[in-house]
């Protein structure tokens, strides 16, 4: 009697998972995407496994592949660094605004002087129409006395407000840079694949300089080249290359060189990263202040689609700071997953995933009301 009551305990224990191994209540889930977020999310696996028991698998393989597989319920969940609009979106898909970050100018100048740019500047290398880093434009961004802003910071590095809500200025420096320039063509890289990153970096170059990056944003770079990308003078000196990765190798083997990708991209390929000029002709550089200052200007709607003000005249904003969007599913079939999918979105948008694991990457922490939407959002996931 006594064995046969072992038994039964212990083949109960085996049921409801009392033994050791996983969890009943584990889930694995399946993901695909962007590649902009993609080395948050990776930094963040152990320990999201770790609070909740649940694991997952992340395929960054660009933007595109996001919307299309969070069309076809291919997985989970699904990242995105350009909304969603498309009329094959299924209307249970929600956009929860859950990762931020600079795009970054990467480049490979021999200089150790940090290199400075204007919109105007930018959209006139990416367009075609500098083709030397000596040119009058690069050289007068790059010999000036511009602002550069110091903000209080909150705990997360992000910068703190007052009463009102207006960021807390500490102190605004006045830096006189000189940069003597290479006389030297530009090469310019390009992604060629299409990607959220491209079409945040478009809209950026469209509506910050209208007159010389005539064509609205893509995700796909030639679409929205405001030109003959394949103008023999543009043949060899503008080159493209898959995935954000592409982009940065090719830029570190090639001298001269510039491209736009996530800030963490530089040091493995030994890339230098520039300022910005932003329109209160502040010079600064792509972090997690300068981010946040961006986004505290930023609107939401209520889909959680992100409206950017590029003609921001907060003196310390990064105007080419995005956010990310993970798409889920408000009514998945599969309860648990649901319930397993919240739980991924709620410790993305943690100090946890985005400051510990994230911050060292470039990445910022989401917080005030812009937190409290997308919180909300997160809350419809099931």
């Amino acid at each position: 009697m006594r064995i046969s009551k072992l038994a039964k305990v212990a083949s109960l224990a085996l049921a409801f998972g009392l033994v050791t191994g996983a969890p009943a209540h584990a889930v694995d889930l399946q993901g695909s995407g962007a590649s902009f977020p993609a080395l948050l999310i990776d930094a963040c696996k152990a320990g999201f496994a770790q609070s909740s028991s649940h694991t997952f698998v992340y395929s960054s393989s660009g933007s595109g592949t996001g919307r299309t597989n969070s069309d076809r319920s291919i997985g989970d969940f699904w990242f995105t660094d350009a909304a969603h609009t498309a009329a094959t979106k299924r209307a249970s898909i929600i956009h929860i605004p859950a990762v931020a970050a600079p795009i970054a100018l990467l480049h490979n100048l021999p200089a150790k002087t940090t290199l400075q740019l204007s919109a105007p500047t930018i959209a006139g290398i990416f367009s075609g129409k500098i083709t030397r880093w000596n040119d009058p434009a690069i050289a007068a961004d790059n010999n000036r006395s511009s602002s550069r802003v110091v903000y209080r910071l909150d705990a997360n590095g992000n910068v703190r407000k007052d009463a009102k809500g207006n960021p807390i200025v500490l102190r605004t420096q006045t830096v006189t840079s000189r940069y003597t320039l290479p006389n030297q063509p530009i090469k310019v890289v390009y992604r060629s694949d299409s990607s959220g990153t491209t079409e945040n970096f478009t809209n950026y170059l469209n509506k910050s300089a209208p007159t010389i990056w005539t064509k609205p944003r893509a995700a796909v770079f030639t679409t929205s080249f405001p030109g003959n990308i394949n103008d023999p003078a543009n043949l060899g000196r503008i080159v493209g290359a898959a995935s954000s990765n592409g982009v940065a190798q090719l830029a570190g083997r090639t001298p001269y060189s510039i491209t736009f990708a996530e800030v963490n991209y530089a040091t493995a390929n030994r890339l230098k990263v520039a300022n910005v000029i932003n329109p209160a002709g502040a010079s600064v550089a792509p972090n997690s202040a300068g981010v946040s200052a961006f986004l505290a200007e930023a609107a939401m709607d209520a889909n959680g689609i992100v409206s950017f003000d590029y003609a921001t005249k907060e003196p310390g904003a990064y105007p080419l700071g995005i956010v990310s969007y993970m798409l889920a599913d408000t009514k998945n079939p599969d309860a648990a997953k649901g319930r397993a999918v919240r739980e991924l979105a709620t410790y993305i948008l943690s100090p946890k995933c985005a400051k510990d694991a994230g911050g060292d990457l470039g990445f910022s922490v989401l917080d005030g009301t812009f937190l409290k939407k997308a919180q909300a959002l997160v809350a419809r996931i099931g």
